[in-house]
């Protein structure tokens, strides 16, 4: 007898039971198309002194002259005409006089940094961390300059820094995404899914997204009227079809990466749960990250489960705001203090924490926007975009604690000390895990791809930013 003449087909109990699955649909979430998973971790280039990475990422281009970069002639000059000649104006028809600083600088840590008063909790870190006010990037438009700080490219559909790290280290828990994106409840930010595509690299790399609630990933959780016995059966019928099925086709890579993450699908719905809840947390932690103030509750909420994912081995979190909030083009001031009372205090809790656990040396913690501002008004009291010159701050995985880096004219306008493109910060970042940014390569379109393309962006590795 033909075993297959009276078997039930895969395709057939998957068309039947379809409602029943929601927690193995999460594949197509996933996307995942490519046999490579990432449950196995490739063997580095070089010895690695990190092993994840945490983005807080901040849509729109944060001011550094207000932030990072004091810059007193900015003071003397305001309601002046700027003095230091051409700027490269975005919104020309709106360009006005030099607008000072509202707000004052304090010398913080036994560094000595300066930084602005909005920012009393980062200056608490300020010995744990870089700051690199020289950085400089390619467009003043903001969907480029997204993609190539999370690209190395302004070309949209492009692999970003997370699926790179994926492709090049794989993962250390078969139980979760390796990259996860912790988006933010109040909607997506600009450039959408962009931000997190594993664009011509297969599927298998791109960042899943979690979302706040109950139900943080679609299609995850075990319909109520499912019996846990009963899912168990399921899941283990849906092995056994799948096995089967892909016996006679050892050659379809694409049907096995599938098939694998089904699997992940199933082991997902006990690890997401309990990485994301927070109960056993004590409440010195969760004071600690600011879930006891609605003003830094939401994004305190995420930054502590960024720690959670990594010290489960998720190797790239992300971290995303609402649109594009830092792009001050008006109420500059009124902006930044909001923008800061929210994310201050959770942003150096996350390295505080770090650190107490034994987790900063092997963590990367990065604070950045895509570009900076303009030492000018926009308007009555806003600021334009700047690609010649913005600051960033990275903590941890070896990076050089309570040093800065670069420096800015005397208006903060362009880096003139040491400047550090983002294909040189990429390049760096790349060496700090383990991987050599000239080697991390891909065939696409007849080349050699990657995510600096130092042939064309002569991206360099910045020794001085490291210990």
């Amino acid at each position: 007898m033909n075993p297959h003449a009276t078997a039930i087909s895969r395709r057939m109990f998957l068309g039947r039971s379809a409602g029943s699955l929601g927690g193995v649909a999460l594949a197509h979430l996933l996307g995942r198309s490519d046999v490579r998973a990432a449950t196995v971790s490739p063997a580095p280039h070089l010895r690695p002194r990190a092993r994840a990475v945490i983005s807080l990422f901040q849509h729109g281009g944060p001011s550094q002259m207000d932030l990072f970069d004091c810059k007193p002639e900015l003071n003397r000059w305001s309601g002046k005409p700027y003095p230091g000649g051409d700027l490269e104006v975005h919104f020309d028809k709106q360009a006005g006089n030099v607008l000072g600083a509202p707000y004052a600088f304090h010398r913080r840590g036994q560094c000595g940094m300066e930084l602005s008063e909005l920012l009393p909790h980062t200056g608490g870190i300020a010995d744990d961390i870089t700051l690199i006010r020289s950085m400089t990037t390619g467009s003043v438009d903001h969907e480029s300059a997204l993609r190539i700080i999370h690209t190395g490219r302004f070309l949209a559909g492009l692999p970003t820094l997370g699926s790179w790290l994926l492709y090049g280290l794989g993962s250390e828990n078969e139980n979760l995404p390796a990259y996860v994106v912790l988006a933010d409840p109040g909607g997506l930010p600009v450039d959408g899914e962009r931000n997190w595509s594993s664009g011509f690299l297969p599927a298998v790399y791109q960042g899943t997204p979690f979302r706040g609630g109950e139900n943080p990933v679609f299609h995850l959780r075990t319909p109520a009227s499912v019996p846990a016995a009963a899912r168990r059966n399921q899941l283990d019928l849906l092995e056994r079809l799948n096995r089967q099925h892909a016996a006679p086709h050892p050659e379809n890579t694409e049907l096995a990466a599938r098939i694998a993450q089904f699997e992940t699908a199933a082991r997902m719905q006990g690890a997401v749960p309990e990485a994301l809840d927070l109960s056993g947390e004590t409440a010195a932690t969760r004071r600690l990250y600011g879930l006891d103030d609605p003003i830094t509750e939401e994004y305190g909420r995420r930054c502590l489960i960024a720690r959670r994912l990594v010290e489960r081995g998720v190797r790239f979190v992300q971290l995303f705001l609402n649109g594009q909030p830092w792009d001050t083009h008006d109420k500059n001031a009124e902006r930044l203090r909001e923008l800061c009372a929210r994310t201050d205090r959770p942003s150096a809790a996350l390295v505080h924490d770090l650190k107490a656990r034994g987790l900063l040396d092997s963590t990367v913690v990065l604070w950045t926007g895509e570009f900076g501002r303009l030492p000018i008004s926009q308007g009555k009291d806003g600021r334009d975009h700047n690609r010649h010159a913005f600051s960033l701050w990275v903590a941890g995985g070896g990076f050089k604690a309570g040093h800065v880096h670069g420096a800015t004219d005397d208006f903060g306008y362009r880096a003139v000390q040491d400047p550090v493109s983002v294909h040189d910060f990429h390049a760096t970042l790349l060496h700090q895990l383990g991987l050599d940014h000239d080697r991390l390569r891909y065939p696409h379109e007849g080349r050699e791809a990657s995510l600096t393309d130092p042939e064309v962006t002569g991206a360099r590795l910045v020794p001085a930013l490291l210990a």
